[in-house]
């Protein structure tokens, strides 16, 4: 289950599974925020190349899913609305140390925990979505976020001693099955 400790609740799919168009709407700003991630990551440590190379290329793809879903919402009627923010990521970002070089592991470990949970979701969605079209969508995004988490894992073990990297992602992990258990199963990516 790519590290996470707990399954998402059965009830998640129902409800995206009944509500698509929500659902997109979030997975398109989902993929944005990714790539905004990214650059944001490239550009706070621009001395780190490893990390600015993947980085790069990690921003091009997202944005390229962010287009690919864009398509997929213009094909099912859905249009792109307001961003009203992810509880999940916000809470899971509120626990980053404040000061580096701590803040560079923690961002790291927070994106492999939101690639993993995406990567689980995205699984859940190609078997259980309504319209086989969205089933195989999500089947057709299932490696690249698995490759994803581990690109964040690679690097942080990188820049970080392996004991230190296992230690902080253990208490990422735990705070993130915490916070999945209490999340109130809305039809978005993360809810």
């Amino acid at each position: 289950m790519l590290g996470l400790q707990c399954e998402s609740n059965k009830e998640w799919i129902g409800r995206v599974a009944g509500d698509p168009a929500i659902l997109l709407c979030d997975h398109a700003h989902c993929e944005k925020k990714a790539a905004l991630m990214a650059i944001s990551l490239l550009n706070n440590y621009p001395s780190l190349k490893e990390l600015v190379e993947e980085m790069s290329e990690l921003a091009i793809e997202e944005m390229s899913h962010f287009r690919m879903v864009l398509k997929k919402m213009d094909e099912h009627g859905v249009a792109f609305a307001y961003d009203p923010g992810d509880l999940y990521a916000q809470a899971l970002h509120s626990k980053i140390h404040k000061h580096e070089k701590q803040k560079l592991l923690d961002r790291l470990i927070v994106a492999s925990l939101i690639e993993a949970r995406s990567c689980e979701r995205f699984q859940l969605l190609s078997e259980h979505a309504a319209d086989e079209d969205l089933r195989e969508f999500y089947r057709s995004l299932l490696a690249s976020e698995a490759r994803h988490r581990n690109t964040f894992l690679r690097l942080a073990r990188l820049y970080f001693p392996a004991v230190e990297v296992a230690e902080r992602l253990r208490e990422f992990e735990d705070f993130e099955a915490e916070l999945v258990a209490s999340l109130p199963s809305e039809p978005v990516m993360h809810g």
